[in-house]
């Protein structure tokens, strides 16, 4: 009777076990590379999204500076003009609370390639004062040598060989930050415009004219 019923539970054991083999290497293998393939989708979209938000600071923070010093501002009573400040220094710290950052990944070639662009660039940012006209020149053929149609002014050659050297998040990274630089002193030279034209203006008042 006992003999009976281990033969019983073995022959059950075998029918089980027909069906829940252990799954082979191969199979294993397969199913983690699949596992693996799926979070490097999700790696890169996090990748984009912080890269996206990181682009998104940039522009609040242009944003708030371009209002902070535009002409309009001028243009209004000392009050309204104090508590304006004061609300685009309010947004301004909250929005430099947002910490975020996409390390790129480079080697020895593109390290250096980058330092060299950038070195490039500030030193015709330490420039801007000396001659406005001149370092946005300079610039826009900075500019030039970063996009893939054919550009309106000449091109870079040097600087142009240096940024394809750089990795491709640096490269995007170079063109972002001189768009808005060359933004910046489109502002700057339309604030001095107007404010040359205010002196004029002011002058021939006072002239009676």
């Amino acid at each position: 009777m006992a003999q009976a019923k281990i033969q019983a539970k073995m022959n059950e054991a075998g029918k089980g076990g027909k069906f829940s083999r252990s799954m082979s290497m191969a199979d294993r293998s397969g199913r983690l590379l699949e596992q693996l393939d799926q979070l490097e989708i999700r790696v890169e979209t996090l990748r984009e999204t912080a890269t996206a938000m990181e682009q998104e600071k940039e522009s609040l923070l242009e944003m708030i500076q371009s209002i902070r010093n535009s002409q309009e501002m001028r243009s209004i009573s000392d009050g309204e003009r104090e508590e304006l400040a004061l609300t685009a220094d309010r947004l301004l710290g909250r929005t430099l609370t947002v910490e975020v950052s996409v390390e790129t990944i480079r080697n020895p070639q593109q390290e250096e390639a980058l330092r060299n662009a950038t070195s490039l660039i500030d030193e015709i940012v330490a420039k801007v004062l000396d001659n406005l006209d001149v370092a946005r020149k300079r610039l826009m053929a900075l500019h030039a040598a970063c996009v893939t149609e054919a550009p309106p002014v000449p091109i870079d050659q040097k600087f142009q060989s240096i940024v394809i050297s750089c990795a491709l998040e640096d490269q995007k990274k170079i063109k972002r930050r001189l768009e808005t630089l060359i933004r910046n002193m489109d502002n700057a030279g339309k604030t001095i415009r107007i404010m040359d034209q205010q002196k004029v203006d002011d002058s021939n008042s006072a002239n009676g004219k």
